[in-house]
This record gives C-alpha cells, sequence and structure tokens, in this order.
C-alpha cells in the first residue's frame, strides 16, 4: 500500500513539503513545493496545486506504483487535484487522514528542512499547528530584513501582521534564562536589551541581545 500525504501546508515560514511511502517496504521519497507558489499570483491563483498533482505523479514514478496498489491520500486541499488526477488515471484511492509510518516520517522531514532554514527546535517541532502562526511571526519580527523572506507572504494572515511596525527601545532585562530571538544565544539577567514591541492577536514583546 502507498500513503501520500503532506507537511508544512500550515507553517508559516518554508513551502510545503510532499511525501508518498510504500509501506511494505519502507521507501519513502519527498520533494518541496517552493515558496513561491505561496506569493503573488501564483498563490492567488492556486497553482500550489497543480504543482502538488506534478508531485505526487513523479513521487508514484520513483516508487514504481502500478495501477493494482491501493493508495492512500490524505483528504485535505492540497490534494484536491491530485485525487481527480489519479483517478482519472484509474488509480485505487482512498482519501482519508494519513496515520503512521508516513506521517511521523514526513513531519520530522519537514522540521529537519525548518531547522535548516534557521527556525529554533522549539519553533520547527510546532510548525503543523495554525496556531503556531503568531507565535513564529515573533521568530520573523526579531530579524525581520532576513526572515521575512522565508515566509508564505500570499496568506491573508501575513497581509494582516506581516507589514506591522514594532516599537523599539532599549531597556535592563530582570529576568533569567531569556532566549535572543535573532541570534539564538542567552541573554544574561541584567543585561541592556533591545526591546520590539507591537500588537497582533495580542501584544507581543520581544528582547534581544542590545547589539543584536
Amino acid at each position: 500500500m502507498i500513503q501520500i500525504d503532506d507537511a508544512g501546508s500550515g507553517s508559516l515560514v518554508g513551502g510545503t513539503c510532499i511525501g508518498a511511502i510504500r509501506i511494505e517496504t519502507g521507501e519513502f521519497y519527498y520533494s518541496f513545493i517552493p515558496l513561491k507558489y505561496y506569493r503573488d499570483h501564483l498563490f492567488r491563483s492556486k497553482q500550489y496545486l497543480d504543482k502538488t498533482n506534478q508531485i505526487v505523479f513523479n513521487l508514484l514514478d520513483k516508487l514504481q506504483v502500478n495501477q493494482s496498489e491501493t493508495i492512500q491520500i490524505c483528504q485535505g486541499y492540497m490534494f484536491d487535484k491530485a485525487r481527480d488526477s489519479l483517478k482519472e488515471r484509474g488509480y485505487s484511492i482512498i482519501s482519508t487522514s494519513i496515520g503512521n509510518p508516513l506521517q511521523d516520517i514526513i513531519e520530522t522531514t519537514f522540521q529537519n528542512y525548518a531547522l535548516n532554514l534557521g527556525v529554533p527546535i522549539q519553533y520547527a517541532k510546532y510548525t503543523k499547528y495554525p496556531f503556531h502562526f503568531h507565535r513564529i511571526l515573533r521568530w520573523v519580527y526579531a530579524d525581520y530584513q532576513n526572515r521575512a523572506r522565508l515566509c508564505k507572504t500570499g496568506w491573508k494572515s501575513w497581509k494582516k501582521y506581516g507589514y506591522l511596525n514594532p516599537n523599539i527601545y532599549y531597556d535592563t532585562l530582570d529576568t533569567d534564562n531569556y532566549i535572543c530571538l535573532k541570534c539564538g544565544k542567552i541573554i544574561t539577567q541584567g543585561s541592556k536589551v533591545k526591546v520590539l514591541q507591537y500588537f497582533s492577536n495580542c501584544r507581543n514583546i520581544i528582547y534581544l541581545h542590545h547589539s543584536c
């Protein structure tokens, strides 16, 4: 049996991973929908669905899937065109919620991808959750010039919250074990800090090293 699923479509940062596995052998292949499909006219025209469709058939070719094999494919919107194409070509598909073995493998694949983009581990582990948006937005604003280019800027939520102007001021940190969201290193208690404050779904305060 073949399983097909995605990971990262709900993450503000990065593209989307599409993966396929043959359960009996553990053969696993994946590819990413590039970020450009989540920007401008490509996003508005939903061309990421066409890209998903293309990737699905590339992965099936790599797995050498024949039409006698059953394919479990994620029931999410990302595969709307792929499901139709598979049916038209005579494949036997089951549209369902995908579990293991693929679920853990593809989520780990996307997590490693996010880590390579620079996303901290405590953020990368939760990129599959929609409510993660405002949390990772803090990470983006901590180094906006470099990190905004990693975002799905076609999203309505980005258009609403992605162009804020944080109030910047300097202060002294009176708590310990705080991590600078720009460089990732600990800020020592009592240090002078750069503070970014903005309002999205709530008041957000970001502490950075004074020199960051």
